[in-house]
């Protein structure tokens, strides 16, 4: 501290503090603090602020890392950290402190205010805002006592102890012209004097606030210079040395995995897996735990770095306020089994499996023109069988690599911890292998019309038998030592069976189409006049397969699943299991030979019909149908009887009806002919005797037709009541 104020007056006073300062911050150290007793004397300065670095690191699959940092302190001591902003949220939800004395303790945690930095500083006793000159600190410190260390010379003192009254700009006269100086103005014991500041060599405040608002100020200030991190400070109290661990889960990048399959002709296939992590935060990893766990626990953020404030209702002095009534809140298939063991005389030739390059030496000798041209080609022949041997050798990965991890279960996660110490740079990813070793499987061709109509894709069954469960991720698969595709894998669990797909099967092809569909009755009853029927519908899809591969195949057909519209399969042939989307079904397929395979699925579809106001036609559709019961088409019969009935009335009030509209018009030309005769004339008497006549069949009329509205009304009643109650089966 001795040297840093030696300092001060070489440089500009905030600019050589501030400096000083971010160093310290930057080591994970901090500026002695200054501690004040209840009478205002100075107490001994607390120790600097402790590092504590990552020691341990767990990633998880849902975007969060819990981070461990564990060192040593001793006695009182405080631990400064830094986060992004973004992260104090997290932080303050979900740090542990641990002090592993029996007497020490977590005394408090402190981090940065929200609020702006220049608000910050206005706090303090000294407002560093806007750069401030060492004449406008003094200023600010007016009436402080203040020790002041000069340059020495023959005519001054060379210390001064004093209270600040101000500082004025003096115009002084030398050899050099006039210039202007800052003169400081203390009030000392002999008096009042004035010292230029450009002879101070050292000054200090007597008053240990004083100091203490400058550091904390200074301190603010140095870790304000990256705008998106905030301090946090850990206080712990105790004695002696102890080990304090600090823990926090905060945002990180998922660890995500990728795989190499390697496919053995005779073996099992080898299953090699890596684990890809990032460090994506500004500090090293060096020498930390590092766990891997495959889980996806639930995380989520919550604003609590944030000033909230909770609205509070406005009370009225009671005087003046009226009762107001209270309100009150009242008080979520397998059907068969694909054998997982490798079937080592049905497998696809391996690349490079060609013809052999055992040319005889004598034949060779014997095309060649000259002994030079002889060697050359045997040359050639002996690279070119080098490179097939090379070819059909198997990829050994596991000779070269081995697992770094060790798999373990962990409730109801499983995790993998990593057996050496992890150095990951910041801003750096790295490949860690954690799975290596062989795995139950059976080559198979997978056909999905949806996916690719003509031909099925090459895959495997296989089996996780590597004995922790597998994280989703990519596969890249080797026939042998050659690429032969990419595929993905979802979440596998232990002795979980899984399919994958990782290339088109060229030398089979298969041709998707409809059978014969067929739909059928097969019941009908009568419930109190609604007519139930039962259809069987039969659905037949045929799949016609053809083998032109030089090795045989076990095709597994992906059929639609439609268990939830009522379809079940009937016939030889079932699925061998049951996925959520679709039936796999498995058929074998000889070397050079054609197939066909036929699944046939039916369902019950009902249909219901009220009799009521139906037409004849489909009463009488239903008395024909030979799948209704007997009791049902003789009450069928019955009711097309009484229906009979009534349609005769009915017809008999439209006749009626129509004689009536006759008589009526014919009434009205009568009537005009009589105003037109005259009443000695034989005709007249002709028209008044028909028109007579006409009345009296007019009441009759009116009279019948009444009593056929009233017979129609009681066989409606009757015939809709008839088919209301009618039931059969």
């Amino acid at each position: 501290m001795t040297a840093m104020r030696r300092l001060l007056w070489g440089f500009p006073v905030l600019g050589a503090l501030a400096l000083g300062a971010g160093l310290m911050t930057q080591r994970g150290e901090s500026a002695p603090a200054v501690a004040v007793g209840e009478k205002g004397d100075r107490l001994p300065d607390l120790k600097p602020a402790i590092s504590l670095p990552i020691s341990q690191v767990i990633l998880f699959n849902s975007g969060v890392g819990h981070f461990t940092r564990s060192g040593e302190i001793e006695g009182d001591a405080r631990v400064d950290l830094t986060f992004p902003e973004h992260d104090i949220n997290d932080l303050i939800k979900s740090m542990t402190l641990i002090d592993s004395s029996k007497t020490g303790r977590v005394s408090s945690v402190t981090y940065d205010s929200h609020d702006p930095i220049d608000r910050t500083l206005q706090s303090f006793a000294i407002n560093l805002n806007n750069n401030p000159s060492f004449a406008n600190i003094l200023t600010q410190a007016r009436g402080e006592a203040v020790e002041v260390t000069l340059i020495n010379t023959a005519n001054q003192p060379g210390s001064l102890t004093g209270k600040i009254i101000g500082v004025e700009k003096q115009k002084i006269t030398g050899k050099d012209g006039t210039q202007e100086v800052e003169v400081l103005n203390m009030w000392c014991a002999e008096g009042v004097r004035a010292v230029r500041l450009n002879e101070l060599q050292k000054l200090r405040f007597s008053n240990p606030v004083i100091e203490n608002e400058m550091r904390r100020a200074l301190e603010t200030l140095s870790l304000s210079h990256d705008s998106q991190k905030k301090a946090v400070s850990l206080n712990f109290s105790g004695e002696g040395k102890r080990k304090v661990e600090v823990g926090y889960v905060i945002e990180n990048p998922i660890w995500k995995t990728s795989y190499r399959l390697v496919l053995d002709k005779e073996g099992k296939p080898f299953l090699q897996g890596w684990a890809v992590v990032e460090n994506p935060t500004d500090e090293d990893w060096t020498g930390v735990t590092m766990a891997l766990v495959s889980g996806r626990p639930i995380s989520f953020k919550m604003d609590l770095y944030n000033p909230l404030y909770v609205g509070r209702p406005t009370v009225e002095p009671e005087l003046f306020a009226s009762l107001r009534p209270p309100t009150y809140d009242g008080a979520m298939n397998t059907w068969g089994k694909i054998p997982t063991q490798m079937a080592g005389a049905a497998q696809p030739p391996r690349p490079g499996s060609g013809p052999r390059f055992d040319a005889p030496q004598e034949a060779l000798k014997k095309s060649a023109k000259s002994e030079h041209k002889a060697v050359d080609e045997m040359e050639r022949l002996n690279f070119a069988r080098d490179a097939a041997v090379r070819l059909r050798s198997d990829l050994n990965l596991g000779d070269s690599v081995q697992s770094t991890t060790t798999a373990s279960a962990l409730g109801d996660y499983h995790q993998y911890v990593v057996d050496q110490p992890v150095n990951l740079g910041r801003q750096k990813s790295a490949l860690l292998p954690i799975v290596n070793k062989k795995v139950e499987g059976k080559r198979v061709s997978i056909y999905n019309p949806a996916v690719q109509a003509k031909h099925p894709l090459l895959g495997l069954k296989f089996k996780n038998t590597a004995g922790m469960p597998l994280s989703q991720g990519p596969i890249t698969v080797f026939e042998g030592s050659v690429y032969a595709g990419d595929t993905r894998v979802l979440d596998l669990q232990p002795d979980e069976e899984r399919l994958v797909s990782y290339a088109i099967d060229l030398g089979t092809e298969v041709s998707a189409k409809n059978g014969n569909n067929t739909s059928k009755i097969t019941k009908v009853k009568a419930v109190k006049g609604i007519v139930y029927t039962s259809t069987l519908i039969r659905e037949e899809r045929v799949y016609d397969i053809a083998n032109r591969s030089a090795t045989d195949r076990t095709l597994l057909i992906e059929h639609p699943n439609r268990k939830g519209q009522g379809f079940k399969f009937v016939g030889k042939n079932t699925p061998a299991e049951e996925a959520a989307d679709v039936y796999r079904f498995q058929v074998e397929v000889a070397s050079k030979k054609d197939t066909s395979y036929t699944i046939v699925e039916e369902r019950e579809a009902g249909s219901e019909m009220h009799l009521t106001n139906q037409a004849d036609d489909t009463i009488r559709y239903f008395i024909n149908l030979k799948e209704a019961p007997e009791s049902l088409k003789t009450q069928l019969q019955e009711a097309l009887k009484m229906k009979a009935g009534w349609d005769t009335l009915r017809q008999e009030i439209q006749n009626a009806d129509r004689r009536i509209q006759t008589i009526t018009a014919d009434q009205k030309r009568l009537r005009d002919n009589l105003r037109e005769t005259p009443k000695e004339s034989p005709l007249f008497t002709r028209y008044l005797t028909t028109l007579e006549n006409q009345e009296k069949e007019m009441d009759d009329l009116q009279a019948r037709l009444k009593k056929l509205h009233g017979d129609e009304a009681s066989t409606k009643t009757k015939y809709d009541h008839y088919l209301a109650s009618l039931s059969a089966e």
